[in-house]
């Protein structure tokens, strides 16, 4: 009885192991912020990828000598170096001017002023649909059109601990540009209709 006495005083003021259990608490904290900032970082890196890929595509697009499904494929073939299992999503709008991007189609005629379409008033129909609405057209557009290009690339993340930081477990980046097409030809002016 007496050794066990005398080894549990001696087990008291031993300090051989207290450097092994501070580093024990201060481990776990320290490899979450090192697993979170190359997450971080790899994110930043990959979003600077997309952003100068989008603006090399809208650039492609612009010029006119590509066709849609060949700069969709320029695009897909730059992303999937990054993330075999990564989805891209394309999506490509044209406007007639700058002043129409996520507004209205505009008001030729506005009898009364006060910027709704009412009987006896006019605008112009953009997108050809004979409905007043959003003036975006799908696709890249033609001669002097304004193109709206926007991607984005889903991955799975490169630190499989988002749910421990209550994160997703897929990463989505996003980046989008807005050109006007080369002026190869001349511009389809769209057509006025009337409210009757």
């Amino acid at each position: 009885m007496r050794s066990f006495v005398k080894t549990l005083k001696h087990l008291r003021t031993d300090r051989r192991g207290a450097t092994m259990v501070e580093f024990a608490f201060v481990a776990t904290p320290l490899c979450m912020v090192l697993l979170g900032l190359t997450d971080f970082g790899y994110r930043s890196y990959v979003g600077s990828v997309v952003e100068g890929t989008v603006h090399r595509a809208a650039r492609l697009a612009t010029v006119g000598d590509k066709t849609p499904t060949q700069i969709d494929d320029f695009v897909k073939s730059q992303l999937t170096h990054f993330s075999s299992n990564g989805t891209v999503t394309i999506d490509k709008k044209n406007y007639y001017q700058f002043t129409n991007v996520d507004n209205l189609e505009p008001l030729t005629k506005d009898i009364n002023g006060n910027g709704a379409l009412d009987s006896g008033d006019c605008y112009q129909d953009i997108n050809n649909d004979n409905t007043r609405n959003d003036s975006s057209r799908n696709g890249l557009g033609g001669s002097d059109d304004i193109v709206f290009y926007s991607v984005s690339l889903s991955y799975p993340r490169l630190i499989p601990l988002g749910g421990f930081f209550g994160w997703s477990d897929t990463q989505t980046i996003s980046a989008n540009t807005l050109m006007r097409n080369q002026p190869y030809g001349s511009q389809v002016t769209p057509p006025e209709r009337c409210q009757p």
